[in-house]
């Protein structure tokens, strides 16, 4: 095993050093264009996602309405589904989902004021 040995007079020279590199300057164009560009990837890929109209992406109408539902057990329920024209009552339960009956008179679609007051009321918030 090898010592290397250390004279007194390379003593200051050893100090004078300091033990850590100072911080690089952060360049702050490099960092908006890099904030800036993983901004449009994350715009474009949303943009992407939209048009390839994935299920339960797109929030556009795609024919199917869920009229009304009633809760019959604790995770149960039958809901009654628009499908075009027609209306099915369909039984969900965590494990199936099985058609229990289409109508053959459809029952009237309901218009529901309380979304459209809450969002009126947001956006009488948001306007203040």
């Amino acid at each position: 095993m090898m010592v290397k040995k250390i004279h007194l007079t390379s003593l200051p020279l050893l100090f004078s050093q300091p033990a850590l590199a100072a911080a690089p300057e952060i360049d702050m164009g490099a960092t908006f264009g890099s904030l800036m560009l993983v901004l449009v990837l994350i715009v474009f890929l949303a943009w992407l996602l939209r048009r390839m109209k994935l299920p339960g992406v797109s929030g556009g109408d795609n024919g199917l309405q869920v009229v009304r539902q009633v809760v019959v057990g604790q995770r149960e329920r039958i809901v009654l589904v628009q499908v075009g024209e027609e209306q099915v009552l369909v039984g969900v339960t965590p494990q199936n989902i099985s058609m229990l009956t289409k109508l053959d008179k459809p029952l009237p679609l309901e218009t529901r004021a309380g979304n459209g007051e809450f969002a009126q009321q947001l956006s009488k918030l948001l306007k203040k």
